[in-house]
C-alpha cells in the first residue's frame, strides 16, 4: 500500500481550529452543547474541540465518550461476543444540542447507529456531526454538518486519521493500493 499525506500536524490543527470556531459560530448559547466523541478516534478529537472552544469562547463543553456496538446494523458479522461498554452519561443530553464527533464518516452507518445511542439516552434539542474527514461513498442521507476536510476516495482506499492518543502526533494519510 502507497501513504499519501493529507494535513501533517500543522494543517490538522489549524483545521481543529476552524471547526471549533465553526460550532461556536452556530451555536449561541454554548453552554447547552455537549461533544459526544465515538470510539475509537472520535473521543480524542472530541477532547481536542472541547479545549478549543474553551479557549475561543470562554465556555467548555462537556465531553462524553460513546460505544455504538450494539448499535450497529452489522453487528452478527463482528464475531461470537464482541466487546461492548455501557453507555452512560454524566451529562443529560435531554435539550441540549449533541454534537456526535468522528474521525471519518463513510456510509453514514456509524453516525446512524450513533444517534440511536443517543436517543436512548434522552431527547436533545437537535443532534449534529463533526468529522474530520469525509471520504463520500455514503449508504445512508446522513451529512455531517461540520467538516474538516473532504477527501475523496475510491473504495478501496483508507483514510486514516492520527491522534497523538493513538499514533503519537495528528495528521491525516490515504492508504491506496501501489
Amino acid at each position: 500500500m502507497q501513504t499519501v499525506d493529507i494535513a501533517d500536524a500543522a494543517a490538522f490543527e489549524r483545521t481543529l481550529r476552524r471547526l471549533a470556531h465553526q460550532i461556536l459560530e452556530n451555536n449561541p448559547e454554548p453552554e447547552q452543547v455537549l461533544l459526544v466523541g465515538i470510539l475509537r478516534r472520535g473521543v480524542p478529537l472530541a477532547e481536542e474541540l472541547a479545549g478549543l472552544m474553551e479557549r475561543f469562547g470562554g465556555i467548555r463543553p462537556p465531553v462524553e465518550t460513546l460505544d455504538i456496538t450494539l448499535y450497529r446494523d452489522d453487528l452478527s458479522e463482528l464475531g461470537d461476543l464482541p466487546e461492548v461498554r455501557p453507555t452512560q452519561f454524566s451529562t443529560p443530553v435531554a435539550g441540549k444540542t449533541v454534537i456526535l464527533v468522528d474521525d471519518v464518516i463513510y456510509t453514514g452507518r456509524t453516525a446512524r447507529a450513533a444517534m440511536e445511542a443517543v436517543i436512548r439516552l434522552g431527547r436533545p434539542a437537535r443532534i449534529r456531526l463533526a468529522v474530520m474527514v469525509d471520504r463520500g461513498h455514503r449508504e445512508l442521507p446522513i451529512d455531517p454538518e461540520y467538516v474538516g476536510k473532504n477527501v475523496p476516495t475510491a473504495r478501496e482506499e483508507q483514510i486514516c486519521v492520527l491522534t497523538p492518543q493513538f499514533d503519537g502526533q495528528w495528521g491525516i494519510h490515504l492508504r491506496k493500493q501501489a
